[in-house]
């Protein structure tokens, strides 16, 4: 058996959504899917044993924090990010790039603004000055932990995400945020073909069996090209020229409408939807939007938001018997409300077993730590069980 393979198993005759499998040296993943956020090489809240709980078959790690701690350098040493962490799910890293651009330009608004000429030091001015510095080799940003200065580049990108040792890396791109020109996104968008290009050489190059003899690993490439059809279509086109395992759409969900967003993952697919290779969706985990993605054909997804929505007490649950349709009745409450304190129902028994929202309510009111691990569970198990549901409908032929 190949260490990596796609298969497509399945296409559905009712749109472009496809039934498959991703197959890696730590497990096989079962597409569509979800890849559950672990941005620290953990799970926010949980352990390893409980991802084995909640059905989680694919984990994405950030190279940006890993790398301002513990360092890709020391998770080598503890012998990569599966045997730190004991997660022995088929991982992936991103490049780093979006934190680098994200957590840089905090005014994200206006950070494509010219800024002032005259520098009056103001807190409104600081607020607005960029933090880091980009250019055609990579970009140099500032630590929002301590103030250190950084450098990434394709190459310090990809050396970095062989230490930390993911089954999957990404290639170094530049994130482009809605308001940005179009001259610029044109720029961008060929800055990180560029990047894109030097990426691949990197992971290909000798550097790879120096730092972890015997590891393999595979590259996604990011396609960008903003809110623009022309600019979207010709990244998508020269992203899918060159050697990549998959095809992240990447530059999405940063601030435009969400027709916008449906038009940028139209134009892309429109373009991919013959290409055989795993195609992922860059932080997107609405249903919705979940749905319309992978009726164009898109077949993995990350996003923060089930873990984040729970740890303020956002719980997901599915009311069944309510639709025809297993794909309907999914909706989010909020567990702090007060008509939850006397709910002596189990929440979810498949995953918390007698666990009542009259018990997670006390917790999250008294801030007990379990409060969050418990809500982790819970949306992470939904999240598994709407896409167990969506693979079902696609062998089905019924999206």
């Amino acid at each position: 058996m190949k260490e990596f393979v796609f298969d497509v198993l399945h296409k559905s005759s009712m749109s472009r959504a496809r039934r498959g499998k991703i197959v890696t040296p730590h497990g096989v993943v079962e597409t569509p899917a979800f890849v559950t956020v672990g941005t620290k090489g953990t799970v926010k809240a949980l352990a390893p044993e409980d991802l084995e709980k909640t059905g989680t078959q694919f984990v994405f790690a950030n190279t940006y924090h890993l790398v301002l701690s513990p360092g890709a350098e020391m998770v080598h040493k503890l012998g990569g990010v599966h045997s730190m962490s004991g997660i022995s799910k088929p991982m992936i890293t991103d490049s780093g790039g979006f934190q680098a651009f994200s957590l840089a330009f905090p005014d994200r608004k206006n950070m494509y603004e010219l800024l002032p000429q005259h520098d009056d030091g103001s807190a409104e001015e600081m607020k607005r000055k960029p933090m880091a510095k980009i250019t055609d080799d990579g970009v140099e940003f500032t630590s929002h932990i301590d103030g250190k200065k950084y450098l990434f580049t394709p190459e310090s990108s990809i050396q970095a995400q062989q230490h930390i040792g993911a089954d999957f890396v990404v290639a170094f791109d530049e994130c482009i945020y809605n308001g940005a020109t179009k001259e610029y996104t044109k720029r961008s968008t060929e800055r990180t073909h560029e990047w894109a290009l030097r990426s691949l050489a990197t992971l290909a190059g000798p550097g790879l069996k120096k730092v972890v003899p015997g590891r393999q690993q595979q590259m996604y490439g990011v396609i960008q090209g903003g809110k623009f059809k022309d600019l979207r279509e010709m990244s998508t086109n020269f992203i899918a020229a060159q050697a990549f395992f998959g095809i992240a759409l990447g530059g999405v969900s940063v601030g435009e409408t969400n027709a916008e967003l449906r038009d940028e993952i139209t134009w892309m697919m429109d373009v991919l939807h013959q290409d055989a290779r795993p195609r992922h969706l860059l932080g997107i985990s609405t249903l919705d939007d979940v749905l319309f993605s992978v009726k164009h054909g898109v077949d993995t997804f990350d996003c923060i938001l089930p873990t984040r929505d729970a740890r303020i007490g956002r719980l997901y649950i599915h009311t069944p018997g309510t639709q025809q349709d297993p794909l309907k009745g999914y909706e989010a409450i909020d567990i702090l409300k007060s008509s939850f304190k006397t709910n002596t129902e189990p929440i979810n028994p498949h995953i918390l077993g007698s666990v009542t929202y009259a018990y997670l309510h006390h917790l999250f009111k008294q801030r007990e730590l379990l409060a969050y691990r418990l809500a982790s569970m819970n949306n992470l198990y939904m999240i598994e069980q709407f896409f167990a549901e969506i693979r079902k409908a696609i062998e089905e032929d019924r999206l």
